[in-house]
């Protein structure tokens, strides 16, 4: 509904984001893998197999360590770094409990999805670096639908890096100026707790826009209400502000001249996770990067079930490979905690047989309500100390052996 969307008739940050679903194929292609052992390095402790007698098949699980530096993958892994300062919108308000996705914003055509067309100039000549966005709502998108209803109220948090603070509050007038622009029934608004903030809408629509500049970033917002009211328009903006400030003074972002030198696994959680091949491992957002607690929050349906799941196991850090994921938290309790509380949440699943050989291992098949175009077919986790690791395959042969060697890549890494 075009005509419901201030001036950012070619946005698309108000679409959800469901970076849990997008599906990446496997190296292996989903082929069957013959369950060979090999041998594996370390030493048995008290209490836990030998993992050197496991049967890992080609997956190393040495211990291992990425020195690569970001290079040309600045954008992305700052873009990552930076979902420690985008607040998730349960925490905005907490009847904001319908996840609808988290991302990075690694380039220009992507931010176009969060702002209007008429912006890349702007973008552009201001030279942004990199961004990252999370949106959430107070209800379901209908199905089949990737919008909100219009009886939602529905949150798109988007944040812009540039380089420096001057060329930030440049984007943000200018930004303003070109979406005001795009139609002639736009009217400013103004907000008495942030009068640097530039507040836009349209009479008889019930969403606003807004741009403030911060730093080195912009914070641009994108709201929808059931009901066109300025006052109430307004009155969230500053809510959002108010909470996306909070969160993003307590991050340090990386000075523009280093960006290129960042460390591509800077917690060494990647290093922990199982892959095909660790020698052909470059950063991607879904495939190969290191994220703060709140992207874990983002990417859940259930905002208030994953938000109160992190801060019981105190999640650190968060990291996506290929095909899997590892997740550091407080202690090994807590591990186990965070893992029955994904198992919990994993929508269509339904559990099988896992390893006997493999402590706390769990493994779940995709049931006939589940679409394998968006999922894999299998999903298993184990829990190590303070890991917690998952895997997922297509062939039920290969996620076992999977596990297994994430179980033995854990206990040689500690």
């Amino acid at each position: 509904m075009a005509e419901e969307r201030v001036s950012r008739e070619d946005i698309k940050g108000h679409v959800m984001i469901d970076s849990t679903k997008i599906r990446i194929a496997l190296a292996l292609g989903g082929a069957l893998i013959t369950l060979t052992g090999c041998a594996v390095s370390g030493t048995p402790v008290a209490g836990e197999p030998d993992v050197r007698g496991l049967e890992t098949g080609t997956f190393a699980t040495d211990r291992h360590t990425y020195t690569d530096t970001a290079g040309n993958k600045g954008a992305l892994v700052e873009g990552a770094r930076m979902s420690a300062a985008v607040v998730p919108a349960v925490r905005i308000d907490p009847s904001l409990s319908h996840g609808r996705g988290g991302v990075v914003i690694p380039d220009i055509e992507r931010a176009l999805d969060f702002v209007a067309n008429v912006s890349k100039p702007v973008l552009e000549n201001r030279k942004f670096i990199t961004g990252y966005v999370a949106l959430g709502a107070d209800q379901a998108d209908p199905d089949g639908e990737s919008r909100p209803g219009p009886e939602a109220t529905a949150l798109t948090t988007a944040l812009f890096r540039f380089p420096t603070a001057a060329a930030a509050t440049l984007a943000a007038r200018e930004l303003e100026d070109v979406d005001l622009a795009v139609s002639p029934d736009n009217r400013k608004l103004a907000s008495a707790k942030y009068p640097d903030a530039y507040l836009h809408w349209r009479p008889g629509v019930p969403t606003i826009g807004a741009f403030l500049a911060h730093k080195e970033f912009v914070i641009s917002l994108f709201i929808q209400r059931p009901r066109a009211d300025a006052t109430d328009l307004t009155s969230w903006i500053d809510k959002n502000l108010a909470a996306e400030l909070a969160q993003l003074a307590k991050f340090d972002p990386t000075p523009t001249e280093k960006i290129s030198d960042l460390p591509v696994d800077p917690g060494g959680l990647l290093a922990r996770a199982v892959v095909d091949d660790r020698s052909a491992m470059q950063p991607g957002q879904y495939s190969f990067a290191s994220y703060a607690p709140q992207h874990l929050v983002n990417k859940a349906a259930d905002l208030t079930a994953r938000q109160n799941l992190v801060d019981a196991t105190g999640v650190e850090a968060h990291a996506v490979v290929d095909g899997g994921a590892v997740t550091r938290v407080r202690d090994q309790s807590a591990a186990q905690s965070l893992m029955r509380g994904l198992i919990d949440s994993a929508g269509h699943y339904d559990p099988i047989t896992a390893p006997a050989d493999v402590p706390t291992a769990t493994c779940l098949k995709l049931n006939d309500n589940g679409n394998k175009e968006d999922d894999y077919v299998y999903r298993c986790y184990v829990a190590y100390k303070r890991y917690l690791a998952m895997v997922s395959a297509d062939g039920e042969p290969e996620v076992r052996q999977k596990i297994t060697a994430q179980y033995a890549l854990l206990a040689n890494s500690l």
